[in-house]
């Protein structure tokens, strides 16, 4: 899966979880949505981490992280050009 392919379905998973975080204020019985709830959580755990594997931290406080080296600093920004296109462009 490509970098943009990537960060599209971990959008779309991390909106699937927290759509179904919502939906289980006010119906936490519902041992269906428990089940996508917790599929959804563990997809996007795995998709993260592919994508850190793959192109660096998305974040600089969820990931594990080494205290002496700040490397999401390294990566493009949101509002860098180039962000979404995998690279920076000049």
């Amino acid at each position: 899966m490509e970098k943009h392919e990537l960060l599209h379905k971990l959008s779309e998973t991390e909106f699937a979880a927290l759509d179904l975080q919502l939906y289980l204020d006010t119906h936490p019985c519902d041992a269906e949505a428990i089940e996508k709830y917790n599929c959804a959580v563990s997809d996007g755990d795995k998709l993260r981490k592919e994508y850190t594997e793959r192109y660096g931290r998305l974040f600089s406080f969820i990931e594990e992280s080494n205290p002496e080296r700040f490397d999401w600093i390294d990566n493009p920004w949101p509002w860098d050009k180039g962000f979404n296109s995998g690279g920076m462009e000049e």
